[in-house]
This record gives C-alpha cells, structure tokens and sequence, in this order.
C-alpha cells in the first residue's frame, strides 16, 4: 500500500511538468477492486477449505481463487464465484465498489446478516445467486437499480416481508428464485411485466391471496408456488403459456375447476402438481395431449367421476397419484 501511495504521488509530481505515468486512474479503480475484495475476505468468519487463503499480496488479485477478471477492461472483477465452500460470515457493504461485477454466485454457504443494499449500484450485474444461506430481512427493493439482471436466487434463506412490487422493474429478469424463506403478503401483479421471465419459485413460503392474471403475459415455463396459502382458482391466462412444461401449486387452498383444454393449451407439460387444494370438476381427458407428461400429482382434492382411460397412453408416464378425492371406482 505504501508502494502505491508513493508511486501516486511521484506520477502527480511528473504530472505537473508533463511527463507521462503509468499510473493513472486505472490503477487507482484496480487498487479499489483489490480493496473491496479484501473487505469481503474480511466479513469471513470461517473458511473451512482455505479458498481464500490465495487472497494475498503474492499473487495479483485477478489470479485468487472464485475472482474473474475482465480481458476488456484490464484488472477489473466481474465474477465472484464463491459457491459450496462452506464459508461462514456475512457479505461486506464493499462488495458495492466492485462496479464491473456481472456475476456474484455465493450459494451454498452460511453467510448469514442482510443482502447488502449496496449491491444495488452494480448497475452491470447480470447474475445474483445467494441461494441456501442463512440471510435475513426483506428483499431489498433497490436491486431494482440492477437493470441487467438476468437471474435473482434467493432461495433457501430466512428472508421476510414480502415480494417486492418494483421486482417488475426488471425488464431482463428470466429467473426469479424465492422458495424456501418467510415471504408473507400477495404475488406481485408487477411480475407480469417480466416478459423475459421463464422461471418463478416461490414455494414454502406463507404467501396468500390469488394468483395473479397477469403472469400469463411472460413467458414462464417454470412456475412453483407450492406450499403456500394461496387461495382462488388457476388464472386462465396461465393456459396461454404454451411452453410450460413444471406447473407446481401442490398444497394451497386453490379451488374452482380445471380448464377441459389444459392438455392441449399446454403441449410441452411434464409434471402437474396440484395435490392438497379444494380442485373440483372431472380429471381432465384432454391431459392425454400432453404427451411428455411424467408426473400428475392430483391426490387429496375434490375431483370427480372416472379418471380418463386414455392417460395410459402416455409413454412417458413415470407417476399418477389420484388418492383422497370423489372419483368413481
């Protein structure tokens, strides 16, 4: 550091009787890149397999291990990959001067304390995984500053509060990941403005009120929304979304009847789970058009009548649970 200091100021002396330097303000944005790295090393409580032990002064910080540097712009850290390593701690507020960052991936770890709102001036961040940890308090709302975003996981954490409405402000967004927290409140409708968005995953929360209309604006193929406390029928708007192939509501307090055409609005479906709802009407014959359906999970609803012969001619089959409903032997 006291290389850098004097080598600064020896360049601003030859500065002044107009001598060329080597360093400029490149080196001083590459000094503030190695600094906030060092101040995420320092929230580090327990590194159990010594992967920061690289992050010295005796390699150059691009070359320590889970950092990617830019070959465009020289020395500066656009990935952190520091995933399944077991570190224990919580993310420095500094990780916000790592203005290059496109990618943080810190899954799998036992980082615990507050999603740093500083992250929100990565205005370059395209990927943000935080999933499985142990983070606390409310999504924060101005990741929506973060316009690149692609994908959002944070899943497995002990987050509150609830979904924020200006998530719908990420136009690029195509993954959103909330499964496994303590969201509470209602979906979003401002998450039908995500028409990039292809996977939501908001299950195991204690989310209420009804599905939203407005979701069938993305292109989702993804949706998992069980085990929460949603109530209401499917949305129909749901069965324009001809690409989904995972539709998860299995254990809410859905009700209402299924759409006859389901099978057929929905080509490419392969798991249907529905299980522990209030879903009445007849299983629907239509689901035999489906033909990657593996899994139709229905059991402990209200259906009735027979269940459609023809679904045997589903050669992908893999599991039909129809148990605790009204249907004729």
């Amino acid at each position: 550091m006291k290389a850098f200091v004097y080598s600064f100021l020896l360049c601003t002396a030859l500065l002044s009787i107009h001598l060329w330097c080597p360093v400029t303000a490149t080196s001083m944005q590459n000094e503030t890149d190695r600094l906030g790295l060092i101040a995420f090393k320092t929230g580090i409580t327990y590194d159990p397999l010594g992967m920061l032990n690289s992050w010295n002064d005796s390699l150059h910080f691009c070359r320590w291990s889970g950092v990617s540097c830019s070959r465009r712009h020289v020395h500066r850290v656009t990935g952190l990959n520091l995933f399944s390593y077991g570190l224990v701690g919580s993310v420095s507020p500094h990780i916000g001067n790592l203005t290059f960052l496109r990618r943080i991936a810190l899954q799998n770890n036992s980082f615990h304390g507050k999603v740093p709102s500083e992250i929100s001036g990565l205005f370059r961040l395209q990927v943000l995984v935080l999933s499985n940890n142990s983070f606390e308090g409310k999504v924060p709302t101005n990741l929506t500053y973060c316009l690149e975003l692609r994908e959002l996981d944070l899943m497995g954490n002990e987050l509150e509060g609830k979904i924020p409405e200006e998530l719908g402000s990420l136009s690029k967004l195509n993954f959103l990941g909330l499964t496994q927290n303590n969201l509470a409140g209602k979906i979003p409708t401002s998450l039908g403005n995500l028409s990039s968005l292809t996977l939501l995953s908001a299950a195991y929360n204690n989310l209420e009120g009804s599905i939203p209309e407005e979701l069938g604006r993305t292109r989702l193929d993804f949706i998992q929304l069980g085990f929460n406390k949603l109530t209401g029928t499917v949305p129909s708007s749901l069965y324009n979304l001809s690409n989904l192939r995972y539709l998860v509501l299995g254990t809410n307090q859905l009700e209402g009847s299924l759409s006859q055409d389901m099978g057929v609005a929905l080509p490419h479906l392969r798991l249907l789970r529905l299980a522990t709802n209030r879903f009445t009407g007849s299983i629907l014959v239509s689901l035999s058009n489906a033909s990657m359906l593996e899994f139709i999970l229905l059991l402990n609803n209200s259906f009735t009548g027979q269940v459609p012969p023809n679904l045997g001619r589903l050669q992908n089959l893999r599991a039909i649970t129809m148990a605790m409903n009204q249907l004729a032997e």
